[in-house]
């Protein structure tokens, strides 16, 4: 895992758009993550790479709040899905969490994407609540939360 540079924007889109590509018909438009501008984002070193040593395998969107810190996307090249990589992602959301002394990660996925959810889920987050999303009218947003243990 590494930190995102500004030169790695055009992966960084080209990546989440075809990761997310799937959604589109399921939803009617692209999800929000999709259309997000990464460039602030890198600029914060919110978003993070994991490279295979040749391409860029997958990448997670981080924010570090006061008291958690919420995943915006997790996304993983439809070339590496199938590898447990999206676990790994979620292990480093963890971990960063934990250096940051934070107790707790959130996160937050669209109602439709059940298998998201049911993944999540097995990897430790419950559900907290469901809203609509402020930006889409008519999609449901699920909230889900994980504790994390405090480094030793």
């Amino acid at each position: 895992m590494r930190p995102a540079r500004p030169d790695d924007l055009a992966v960084i889109v080209a990546l989440t758009s075809v990761a997310y590509a799937p959604y589109i018909p399921l939803f009617g438009g692209p999800p929000i993550p999709v259309t997000e501008d990464y460039a602030p984002r890198i600029a914060r070193g919110e978003v993070w790479l994991l490279d295979d040593g040749s391409a860029l395998a997958g990448l997670i969107v981080l924010e570090r709040h006061k008291d958690h810190a919420m995943i915006f996307s997790v996304a993983v090249s439809p070339a590496f899905q199938g590898k447990k990589l999206g676990i790994k992602l979620l292990g480093f959301a963890d971990e960063q969490a934990r250096s940051w002394g934070l107790p707790e990660v959130r996160l937050y996925t669209n109602a439709l994407m059940e298998r998201n959810i049911a993944l999540y889920s097995a990897y430790g987050y419950r559900e907290t609540g469901r809203r609509p999303n402020p930006y889409r009218p008519g999609w449901i947003l699920v909230d889900m939360v994980k504790p994390v243990a405090k480094a030793a």
